[in-house]
């Protein structure tokens, strides 16, 4: 007879790898990878839960890796002057954030909070320089991906605030004719 308690461990442990795999083939910086890479890169992920009011990460702080979202919702915060704070974005199940600490150790340009349970799934930086070190082939595709991805949210930015300064200049010239 099968002792159920220890068979029951075992099968969520692996549930939760085919889970965590599962998500990692969905993010866009590990979408074209072989399963023999994403289940490595999986090896070395962390789960972190958080609850509602949560912060992930605080403004300010120096980086240390990026979240993906299994399940839940974090919100995007900036901390303006006097107590004021501006929610930038809403993100949920298969977003991430966090990506540009990979590259560097840069203090948090936001503060990430837990809107609802979060499960997420943590990559960071020291894995990833362990991970170029011990397989460089790998490493490098990641390093090359995160550096497309940032790229195009940096292009992105730079496209919004050309078109703030557009209506700005168009509001201006409105004011003063």
């Amino acid at each position: 007879m099968r002792d159920s308690f220890w068979s029951n461990i075992f099968k969520h442990e692996d549930q939760m790898q085919k889970t965590i795999i599962d998500r990692l083939k969905r993010v866009h910086l590990f979408a074209d990878l072989a399963d023999r890479d994403i289940k490595k890169i999986a090896q070395i992920t962390h789960i972190r839960t958080y609850e509602p009011g949560e912060t992930v990460f605080y403004q300010g702080e120096p980086g240390a890796g990026m979240y993906i979202i299994e399940s839940g919702m974090v919100s995007i915060v900036l901390d303006l002057a006097d107590e004021d704070r501006l929610k930038l974005t809403d993100l949920e199940e298969g977003d991430f954030f966090g990506e540009l600490a990979l590259l560097d150790e840069s203090p948090r340009s936001a503060e990430a909070i837990a809107q609802t349970p979060c499960t997420l799934i943590g990559f960071f930086r020291p894995d990833l320089l362990n991970l170029l070190e011990r397989i460089p082939r790998l490493g490098a595709h990641l390093v090359l991906e995160l550096s497309r991805i940032v790229s195009a949210r940096l292009r992105n930015s730079n496209d919004e605030v050309q078109q703030l300064k557009i209506q700005l200049l168009r509001r201006d010239s409105k004011e003063t004719s």
